[in-house]
């Protein structure tokens, strides 16, 4: 037998059970012997009651055993009483197993005072294992993190209980343990309490979710509904423990990558840096402090950010040598720090190629391109132009350059539409300028195919613009795409005159559920420019000439402008700057350029798994993969080439997933709906104490009670049976 509270049992609650023996003393009080009076009426009775005095007597004696067995009641039920499940003894196991989950992810970092979500969920657990320890039940511990689910084995695993041993080890691994900066959830690791619990049926089990319950991470508990409902089927009992106590203001920066623009050594071109406010109130004033190859700069300093919103902030870098350059941007602290910096990777090369493909012999589009990208003199634009024929698509690799033109191209062969396609597809850029080579048929037929072609839309035919004689309306009408903003502003679009293009085919719109928009139109209503997404890469259709044919473009100030903004926005792959935490850092390398063994070094210098062994993939490039990214920050691969033994340091930023930062908590009572139908308990971290009732097994107080009901009913039962009532007023005054 335990008690919930065994101090009330103690010394200072004498006076307490010293009213057990109350009965017992107006019992005696009772029996004190007066002076004998000799009555003769008194004979009669005398001879009955020693008739009657036994049962007199064990009736007087139930009656005071059941007011102290009362009394004795009220006493127990103020220190609560327990008891172990006794038939899970008798059928062989007592055991209780505690399987506790922890939540490290990055949003359990928040941190108020001298405290934090994740400190207070460790405290709470400590108390729980010391709790634990000072039963004398057979008891068994594990405990596991979000974020080892899948990686490794839980940190605690059917540990025995005891305040020994696995005290000191349970307080020294929460002292070491620290929150991780992944993004992770509670899913996989309740999935995998199944294989912890395995098939002891005999056992009581009970699982604890620490965590910090953020909103967005029960928006859809359908699946968590599904799961915990499954757990508590199996008798599981089910505990969730709140760790914060309310929402608090956060920002975090989400973005920091170059924007569109050729990324050239020597060329200055523009970053943009992403902050978003998590808070209910807008802030304003919010320097963001920037670093660029380990020097500060100039920090940025973004007005104003509404609740709920991001804003972007541009500065511009320029690197004047080609190579990896790292920019680092960083906030003033506040509630997740983690999410205060953000590390940006630019391989900056010494020029950019493009290849321009051009279909006429003469080559004309292609250059007045080619002038347009690469100008000449002291003006350094970061392009090299590489002018071929279309025969070159099916002879060499593309991947080399960073954005290719299709100029006046009257026919390719399938190779080469494949080579053009699997390039658009891994992220390349293809602009497509038309001419008086091109055929309808062919375009319609072998770079459209029904919409599953690279090309965006069906061609009708090369038809003139009619002409405006009123000459109220300019001959385009670009939108605000990057690739106008600069070239076609005012007065610019004034200038160009357009004579003849490619129709769309009849009734032609862009379907509502592609990604193909278009960006300018002519002054009748035609489609003249368009883009697509196909893949992880992006193409860019003119349907008129680069040339100066079919119009006036390249004989305009704009040209110049609109065809380098143009490849610069073919040549930029997005996500290039940044990966995120958790995600393994795979490499690629030439067989015949790179020796197989590669060191990854982590963003303190160390190299955690040595030296690792590229193996040949597939197609006969090397492949090497580090695992261990679970920091933030800048990681290296220092490779050895074949030739010279030279060492090469390839450098990757690693950043923290920004919508770990957005710290609304759900309330208890949406909780309580989307769990709707699961039975559990829920207590916040810092008022939670595990019972000693929840430990030991079943809370006798409720029986009690009502034991106590029935005692007193039946001791009233007891006292009037053995009392002395005088018979009833019988009729007409006799008795």
């Amino acid at each position: 037998m335990n008690f919930q509270f065994p101090g009330l049992l103690g010394p200072g609650y004498l006076a307490l059970y010293a009213a057990v023996a109350l009965p017992i003393l107006i019992h005696l009080i009772n029996m004190l012997r007066h002076r004998r009076v000799e009555w003769a009426a008194m004979e009669f009775l005398l001879a009955s009651h020693k008739k009657h005095r036994t049962w007199v007597r064990l009736k007087q004696l139930l009656l005071l055993l059941m007011r102290i067995c009362a009394l004795a009641a009220v006493a127990l039920m103020v220190a609560q009483p327990l008891m172990n499940n006794q038939l899970a003894r008798i059928f062989g196991s007592t055991r209780t197993h505690h399987i506790v989950l922890l939540d490290d992810s990055l949003s359990m970092s928040d941190q108020w005072a001298d405290t934090s979500a994740f400190l207070e969920a460790k405290r709470a657990i400590e108390r729980l294992g010391k709790a634990a320890a000072d039963r004398p039940e057979s008891q068994q511990f594990t405990l596991m993190r979000f974020s080892h689910v899948g990686r490794s084995q839980p940190d605690m695993q059917q540990e025995v209980v005891n305040r020994e041993q696995f005290v000191p080890k349970l307080s020294s691994l929460l002292e070491r343990m620290t929150c991780s900066v992944l993004a992770t959830d509670g899913l996989p690791a309740l999935r995998e309490i199944g294989q912890i619990l395995g098939d002891d049926a005999g056992e009581r089990r009970i699982v604890y979710l620490f965590s910090d319950y953020r909103l967005r991470d029960w928006n859809d508990a359908s699946e968590a509904q599904r799961v915990l409902g499954e757990l508590a089927e199996q008798g599981v009992e089910l505990h969730l423990i709140n760790c914060v106590d309310r929402t608090r203001p956060n920002l975090a920066i989400t973005d920091l990558e170059p924007a569109e623009g050729v990324q050239a050594a020597q060329v200055p071109f523009q970053m943009k840096v992403t902050v978003q406010n998590f808070g209910d109130a807008a802030v304003r004033d919010v320097p963001v402090q920037l670093e660029e190859d380990g020097h500060s700069r100039s920090a940025v300093t973004i007005a104003s950010i509404p609740p709920g919103r991001k804003v972007t902030q541009t500065f511009p870098v320029s690197f004047p040598t080609a190579g990896d350059h790292q920019v680092i941007a960083r906030l003033d602290a506040d509630a997740v720090s983690a999410d205060n910096t953000r590390y940006g990777i630019l391989s900056v090369p010494a020029e950019v190629p493009v290849l321009l493909i051009d279909g006429d012999p003469s080559a004309l589009d292609a250059k007045y391109v080619g002038i347009a990208c690469a100008p000449g003199g002291s003006v350094k634009t970061g392009l090299l132009p590489q002018i071929e024929t279309p025969r070159f698509l099916s002879l060499k690799p593309l991947d080399s350059f960073r954005a290719i033109n299709l100029l006046n191209v009257d026919h390719l062969d399938a190779s080469a539409i494949e080579a053009v396609e699997r390039y658009i597809a891994s992220g390349g850029g293809v602009a497509v300028f038309l001419g008086e080579r091109v055929q309808p048929r062919f375009v319609n037929e072998q770079l459209y195919r029904d919409g599953k072609g690279f090309f965006p839309l069906p061609l009708r035919g090369a038809t003139d613009l009619p002409v405006d004689r009123l000459e109220r309306a300019p001959d385009i009408n670009p939108s605000d795409h990057f690739i106008f903003e600069r070239g076609l502003s005012d007065p610019f679009v004034g200038m160009l005159s357009v004579q003849r293009y490619f129709a769309a085919a009849d009734q032609w719109n862009p379907p509502a559920d592609s990604t193909i928009e278009v960006i300018a139109r002519l002054r009748n209503g035609d489609p003249l420019a368009l883009v697509r997404a196909f893949g992880r890469g992006r193409v860019v259709v003119f349907l008129t000439t680069a040339a100066p044919t079919w119009n006036n473009w390249a004989r305009t100030p704009s040209f110049v402008v609109l065809l380098q903004d143009l490849q610069a926005f073919l040549s930029q792959r997005p996500g290039e700057s940044s990966r995120l935490v958790g995600t393994p850092l795979e490499l690629r390398l030439d067989a015949g350029q790179y020796q197989s063994s590669v060191r990854f070094l982590d963003p303190a210098g160390n190299a955690p798994t040595g030296t690792v062994e590229a193996v040949p993939a597939a197609d006969g490039a090397l492949t090497a993969a580090f695992s261990e990214t679970l920091s933030a920050g800048i990681y290296q691969a220092v490779l050895t080439k074949t030739a010279d033994a030279a060492v090469e340091i390839r450098r990757f930023g690693y950043n923290v997933d920004a919508a770990e930062g957005d710290l609304n908590v759900i309330s208890k009572t949406d909780l309580a709906t989307r769990l709707k139908g699961v039975p559990y308990t829920y207590s916040q971290a810092d008022m939670f104490q595990y019972s000693v009732g929840e430990l030991a097994g079943y809370n006798l107080t409720q029986f009690l009670l009502f034991a106590l009901v029935l005692l007193l009913l039946g001791e009233q039962l007891v006292a009037y049976s053995a009392g002395y009532h005088p018979a009833g007023q019988v009729k007409g005054g006799a008795r």
